[in-house]
């Protein structure tokens, strides 16, 4: 169909000719209230966007010679955002000659992850990042 044909039979219907696949030969038109479908778009999209389920990162911090109710406060703490379904960054700071020990602190962390392992699996295994050691948790994946 001409071009000028297709644009008076979409102006007849009061709708609008939209370029559906422009770089064939011919181009490849529609006849639709683009206005409309503009519209309908963004109200799935919102939809969409309003269903997804955006998963923060929270962060807890542990020392190298914490107590035991210490330790079992922020297992309950970071329990708690597990089950919200938020991923857990655990992180321990070194200070001074501690550095020297890290291994130490890796037992911290694996002490740590053993409390909490019903409810969450390792994201990542502890590591020594210059001061810190860092571990990150996640909930279960069901």
């Amino acid at each position: 169909m001409q071009t000028r044909d297709a644009i008076r039979l979409a102006e007849d219907k009061e709708l609008d000719l939209v370029k559906i696949n422009a770089t064939s030969n011919p181009p490849v038109c529609k006849i639709m209230d683009y206005g409309k479908y503009k519209f309908d778009k963004q109200k799935s999209e919102k939809e969409a966007k309003k269903n997804q389920k955006t998963t923060e990162m929270k962060e807890i911090w542990l020392s190298m010679n914490i107590g035991q109710h210490d330790i079992e406060t922020k297992v309950k703490a970071a329990q708690k955002f597990i089950v919200n379904g938020d991923k857990v960054k655990v992180a321990l700071r070194m200070k001074g000659r501690q550095q020297a020990h890290s291994r130490i602190g890796v037992d911290v962390m694996h002490r740590f992850f053993e409390l909490v392992k019903e409810v969450a699996q390792k994201e990542k295994e502890p590591s020594t990042e210059g001061r810190q050691i860092i571990m990150i948790i996640a909930p279960i994946k069901k």
